[in-house]
C-alpha cells in the first residue's frame, strides 16, 4: 500500500483537469499574442481561464495576473509593492513561507527596506495590536499568510485587512495554502495582494495567479513582452492556466463536500495520533482556528529521530517533516523554531486531500506505531 499525506506540498493531479488540459494540448497550440486564427483561439481560452478565476473570487477579470507560480506572484507584489510606492518598512511573521521571508531579507540586506516582525504566540498566532502597533507611523506593506504551510493556523485576514486599511499600509496575503479550500470575496477583504499556485488544489505545477486590487498601479517585475496587459513579460502558459482555471473551478463547486471529508480525515488522524503516548500537536487544531488540510505533530525524543521520516517512506508512506521547501536540507523547521518547538522531538506534517482515505490513515498509524516501538 502506497499513502500520500503531503498534499500541502503539492496535490494529485485531478482527472477532470487533466482531461481539460489534454483538450487544450491536442487542439490549440497558438501564441496568444498573435493576431491571427491559431493566436485568437489561444487567447480566447487565455481570457476565458482569467474570467472564470476573476468570477470565483468577485475579482474584475483585470485583477488577475497569471504567473508561473506562488513564489512569483509573492515576489512580484512584494518587490513591485514596496518600489512603485517607495515603502521604506515591511511588516511579516518569522513563520511565513519562505518565498516571503527571504524576499523581504533580500530587500533589507539591499538597504532598501526596514524589516518588523510581529508578535507570534507558541500556536503562531499573528498578535493584532502588536500589528497595529508597528504600522502606525509610517507608509507600510504588510505581508502576512492566511494559512500556516507548515502549522495549519489561520490568520484573521479580514482582521488584518481593517487594520492596513486604518493605516493606509499595504497588504500582500500568501494565500497558497487557502485557495480553493475556503472561499475568498475581494469585495469584502481589505487586501491588495492575493496568491494562488495551481498545483495546491489539484491542479498542474508551474502555474499560478496574482490578484492585484484594481487600485493598485505597480511596476512588472518580469520585463519583456506586453503579456498580461504589460504587467507580466514571458509567453503565457495555455494548457496550465486552463487547469488551473477548472481545478479552482472544481474546488468552488465542491467545496463544502470536500470540506466535510477532509476535516474528517484530520479529526480522525488526530484521534489516532492521540492514542500514542507523548504525541503533542504544533499550532492550532480547534476547526475554526485550523487549516483542515493541515495536521502537525510532535513525537518523543528518540534515537535515530531523523530516520522517522525515512522509515515510513520505506514504509510506502509519504509526509513532511516541515516545509517541503527545506526538504533534503540538515536545516530545521523556521516555522517551528520560530514558536518555540523542542528541536529534540522529530515532528511531521500530515496534510490531507479529497483522495485520502480512512483506511490510510489506519495504514499510517500503524506503521508509525511499528517505527516508534510502541
Amino acid at each position: 500500500m502506497r499513502v500520500y499525506l503531503d498534499n500541502a506540498a503539492t496535490t494529485p493531479l485531478d482527472t477532470e483537469v487533466l482531461k481539460e488540459m489534454t483538450s487544450v494540448m491536442e487542439n490549440c497550440f497558438g501564441n496568444p499574442s498573435s493576431i491571427h486564427g491559431h493566436g485568437r483561439e489561444a487567447r480566447s481560452l487565455l481570457e476565458k481561464s482569467r474570467k472564470t478565476v476573476a468570477g470565483l473570487l468577485h475579482a474584475a477579470p483585470s485583477e488577475i495576473f497569471f504567473t508561473s507560480g506562488g513564489t512569483e506572484a509573492d515576489n512580484t507584489a512584494i518587490r513591485s509593492g514596496i518600489a512603485s510606492y517607495g515603502i521604506k518598512h515591511a511588516v511579516t511573521a518569522r513563520t511565513e513561507h519562505h518565498a516571503v521571508l527571504h524576499t523581504l531579507e533580500d530587500l533589507e540586506k539591499q538597504g532598501q527596506i526596514r524589516l518588523s516582525y510581529v508578535n507570534i504566540d507558541s500556536k503562531g498566532n499573528v498578535d493584532l495590536a502588536h500589528l497595529e502597533e508597528l504600522i502606525a507611523q509610517e507608509k507600510s506593506l504588510v505581508s502576512l499568510m492566511h494559512a500556516n504551510n507548515e502549522l495549519g493556523t489561520l490568520t484573521d485576514i479580514e482582521a488584518v485587512g481593517e487594520i492596513c486599511e486604518r493605516h493606509g499600509a499595504l497588504f500582500h496575503c500568501d494565500t497558497v495554502q487557502t485557495m480553493g479550500h475556503y472561499p475568498h470575496d475581494v469585495q469584502k477583504l481589505k487586501v491588495h495582494f492575493l496568491v494562488c499556485a495551481a498545483h495546491k488544489l489539484h491542479g498542474p505545477k508551474g502555474t499560478g495567479f496574482l490578484y492585484i486590487n484594481h487600485q493598485v498601479k505597480i511596476a512588472p517585475m518580469i520585463s519583456g513582452g506586453a503579456q498580461e496587459r504589460n504587467m507580466r513579460g514571458g509567453t503565457e502558459n495555455i494548457y496550465g492556466i486552463v487547469g488551473m482555471a477548472k481545478a479552482l473551478e472544481i474546488a468552488y463547486r465542491d467545496m463544502d463536500e470536500h470540506h466535510q471529508h477532509i476535516q474528517g480525515i484530520k479529526s480522525y488522524m488526530k484521534e489516532q495520533l492521540e492514542t500514542i503516548q507523548g504525541v503533542s500537536f504544533n499550532g492550532e487544531t480547534d476547526p475554526s482556528l485550523s487549516l483542515y488540510t493541515v495536521l502537525n505533530a510532535s513525537f518523543p525524543e528518540m534515537e535515530m529521530a531523523d530516520m522517522l521520516l525515512f522509515n515510513l517512506d520505506i514504509s510506502g508512506i509519504s509526509v513532511s517533516g516541515g516545509s517541503a521547501c527545506s526538504s533534503g536540507t540538515n536545516i530545521g523547521s523556521h516555522v517551528l523554531e520560530a514558536i518555540g518547538a523542542s528541536p529534540d522531538r522529530p515532528a511531521i506534517r500530515f496534510s490531507f486531500s479529497k483522495f485520502t482515505t480512512r483506511e490510510e490513515i489506519d495504514f499510517t498509524i500503524a506503521k508509525l506505531k511499528e517505527a516508534l516501538a510502541v
